[in-house]
């Protein structure tokens, strides 16, 4: 439903309330004059712009939350949960979880689901969150800086998808034995890298990884993704202190087809939402703001008031190593150097895994 309709069903008291807080000339005791000057307010041009400005980050959080949340109504506690994920800066309580839920009740917003007998379930205006989502990235863009396509520049195309093959023909041939961490050998990891089209950096000792799948505890975040794929999919199985191609995996190879790109995606998406919960807007907010190339350093800046920390993890590493490194390694962006550091521009499957399937104006 658009904002037109959830206006007609909702009380006196929110729509005085949402006239109150935009200061709309109208009377107060008419229900049509109100709704009539709440859509000429909420409907002008410059209103989205003006409003998104003048939100806290608390506030846009909690939007943005909900706006890339599939389902189309919220409990209570759904808004409640969402809205102490939006509070990075103070800790979050249930009062002011309240406060900032019925601001933006009283903002136009979130109204309750109709017909009555779900008064405790809330929507957004469809035609809002769309606006939202268009204006949002207007604003976002302004902060990005563009760079000029450098000389060279790295992309991995769907190589992931072909090293999930490579790797799952080392451990048919070598059976690579575990320690008794369940992890392999060092010098097994380094027999998988060298198998690998994209190889990487063994890690070193020290430091903690927790959080980013059960494999990233011991192997470097690419090959921890394709071991966690591929035991998800039961490719692969731990028996007797080592590690074997199961069933599944020996089909696959004998068949020889590739795994779909969306698919392993798709996985990370889930692997990665425990540490990162906002991913998919993030995911998608990136692909606003580079569709042409863009500075690294600018994104960091632009979004990184979207990124809760984690733990050790703060914003920038977060978006740098966790995200975008992962782009890269999934096909998503291409990745280059220029006079002012690194610079990425998304992929056409980059843009349409992060649903946006057509360049913003």
């Amino acid at each position: 439903m658009n904002l037109a309709d959830m206006l007609t069903y909702a009380d006196i008291g929110q729509l005085t309330a949402i006239a109150g807080r935009y200061e709309c000339d109208c009377k107060r005791n008419s229900k049509h004059d109100l709704i009539q000057s709440i859509l000429v307010t909420l409907g002008s041009r410059s209103f989205m712009e003006s409003h998104i400005r003048s939100c806290s980050l608390e506030e846009l959080r909690f939007l943005n939350t909900l706006l890339f949340d599939e389902r189309s109504h919220f409990s209570l506690e759904d808004l409640l949960a969402a809205a102490s994920q939006a509070c990075f800066e103070r800790l979050p309580g249930q009062a002011g979880n309240r406060e900032l839920v019925a601001r933006l009740k009283n903002s136009g917003w979130l109204f309750a689901l109709v017909p009555h007998q779900s008064r405790h379930l809330f929507q957004i205006p469809e035609d809002l969150k769309s606006r939202f989502r268009e204006q949002l990235g207007a604003v976002l863009r302004e902060r990005i800086v563009n760079a000029p396509e450098p000389s060279m520049y790295r992309g991995e195309g769907e190589m992931l998808s072909g090293d999930l093959l490579l790797f799952l023909r080392y451990i048919e041939e070598n059976e690579p034995e575990l320690n008794q961490e369940g992890a392999l050998y060092k010098r097994c990891q380094q027999g998988v890298m060298n198998a690998l089209q994209i190889p990487e950096p063994l890690l070193g000792k020290g430091g903690w990884r927790f959080g980013y799948g059960r494999a990233g505890e011991h192997y470097p975040p690419r090959l921890a993704l394709l071991y966690d794929y591929a035991r998800h999919r039961r490719y692969i199985t731990e028996e007797h202190n080592r590690l074997l191609l199961a069933a599944n995996g020996e089909q696959l190879l004998a068949e020889g087809k590739s795994e779909r790109m969306m698919q392993i995606f798709s996985f990370w998406l889930k692997l990665y939402k425990g540490a990162i919960p906002n991913l998919t807007s993030l995911l998608y907010w990136v692909s606003v703001c580079a569709v042409k190339w863009v500075t690294v350093s600018s994104l960091v800046e632009g979004l990184g008031w979207l990124v809760k920390p984690f733990y050790y993890d703060n914003a920038a590493s977060i978006l740098e190593q966790r995200i975008l490194r992962m782009m890269l390694h999934l096909g998503m962006i291409r990745l280059g150097e220029s006079s002012e550091g690194p610079v990425v521009m998304m992929t056409p499957w980059g843009m349409e895994a992060a649903g946006l399937k057509r360049p913003p104006r």
